[in-house]
């Protein structure tokens, strides 16, 4: 049965269902909250993506060589990202001012 989206509820949602419209979480500038970040020591990665895989804002991005790191307008500086790297080449550095 197809119905429209004001009428779906999370407890009517399939297993393995992808939400693609974020609401407004976009809006908000979450990195504000962040007093360490993530740095990438590239000499050590590898280009796995596990970061990316792992973060739960959606903060990290790849960027055009094909390296990751951190959208510092939404990471909150969690560490996951450090903890699920297989080759350690993450480390949580002081914010500067």
């Amino acid at each position: 049965m197809i119905r429209s989206e004001e009428d779906l509820k999370w407890k009517d949602l399939e297993t393995g269902c992808v939400i693609s419209d974020a609401g407004n979480a976009s809006q908000y500038r979450t990195g504000d909250w962040r007093s360490l970040q993530p740095v990438w020591d590239k000499t050590k990665c590898i280009r796995c993506g596990v970061c990316f895989l792992f973060c739960p804002d959606a903060a990290i991005r790849k960027t055009s060589e094909g390296y990751f790191e951190a959208d510092l307008y939404y990471c909150k500086g969690c560490g996951i990202c450090v903890q699920e790297c297989i080759t350690g080449c993450i480390t949580m550095v002081e914010e500067e001012e």
